[in-house]
C-alpha cells in the first residue's frame, strides 16, 4: 500500500501531530514500507498453527516456598490505634 505525502499530512493533522513539510515525502516512504510488510504478513496461511503466549518457550524457575522471616505481625501493630485478630481496625469511610 503506498502512501502519499497528502496522506502523510491528512493523518498528522488528523492526530495532532505536527511534521515538517520536507518529512512527509520519507516517512510516506517509510510507512508504505512497513504496510507492504503487514500485507506480506498477513497473507502467510497460518492454518493449523497453534497461537503462542510468548516467542520464547522457557519454563519458570521455582523456588520452594519457604517461610524465611519471622513472624513481626505484634511488634509491627504496636503502634497501631485498634487491631483485632491480627487486623488493623480503621475507620469506615463508605456508607
Amino acid at each position: 500500500m503506498a502512501l502519499t505525502p497528502d496522506d502523510i499530512a491528512s493523518i498528522a493533522h488528523l492526530a495532532r501531530v505536527g511534521i515538517k513539510p520536507e518529512a512527509l515525502a520519507p516517512l510516506a516512504a517509510d510507512l508504505s514500507n512497513v504496510l507492504d510488510l503487514v500485507e506480506q504478513l498477513q497473507a502467510i496461511d497460518t492454518t493449523g498453527v497453534e497461537p503462542m503466549a510468548h516467542p520464547a518457550s522457557a519454563s519458570l524457575w521455582l523456588r520452594e516456598d519457604d517461610v524465611t522471616e519471622v513472624n513481626q505481625r505484634d511488634t509491627l501493630q504496636e503502634p497501631a490505634p485498634q487491631t483485632q485478630d491480627g487486623y488493623f481496625l480503621v475507620p469506615r469511610v463508605i456508607e
